[in-house]
């Protein structure tokens, strides 16, 4: 099935946000990215603000699908964390990095609207709540800021992977963030 007009120009507008930054995301750029005629965007997304709006949600609605926690393997242990942790990096950085730049400026962008960046706060705020999750299951002491300490680590490297060395080893940074939470063994 062909995809909608509305979800041609998202996708598109997600490339041009992905590609050249928040401040190339106009109407008529979308129209071009997505081979669509003059006007169509903005017969979804009257104004920029609506764009934007539009471009959040379908960003969160994207990653709650691509990584729903259901979908993914049982975590049973800290090397499962490890495999898990490291796949979610290769896949943002890789098949999802335009994606994932638009989303890192859209954080930047709306970060003074509360309202506007609500979806990707929320996206996030589950994403936490589910990587806490996994904390909990491999035996991690102190689940929130270990959570906290592991989600900053991956978005260091995952940003450090989209601007300045996309073939960082991504691994050893992990397996020590994790080891170390987990601590010594009690075998």
């Amino acid at each position: 099935m062909a995809a909608s007009t509305r979800e041609r120009g998202l996708e598109a507008a997600v490339q041009v946000l992905g590609a050249e930054g928040v401040r190339a995301l106009s109407h008529a750029r979308v129209d071009e990215r997505a081979g669509l005629p003059a006007g169509s965007t903005s017969n979804w997304f009257r104004t920029r603000r609506a764009l934007l709006g539009g471009v959040v949600e379908w960003i969160a609605e994207r990653e709650r699908s691509d990584f729903d926690p259901a979908a993914m393997p049982a975590v049973t242990g800290p090397e499962g964390l490890i495999e898990g942790l490291c796949a979610m990096v290769e896949l943002q950085a890789g098949t999802f990095a335009l994606r994932t730049r638009a989303r890192y400026a859209l954080f930047l962008e709306l970060a003074d609207d509360p309202q506007l960046g609500e979806p990707l706060r929320q996206q996030r705020r589950e994403f936490e709540q589910w990587t806490e999750v996994l904390v909990k299951a491999v035996g991690i002491a102190d689940p929130v800021p270990a959570t906290r300490a592991l989600m900053a680590l991956l978005d260091g490297l995952l940003l450090h992977r989209l601007t300045v060395d996309p073939e960082l080893d991504i691994r050893p940074a992990i397996d020590r963030a994790v080891h170390g939470l987990v601590g010594p063994c009690r075998c």
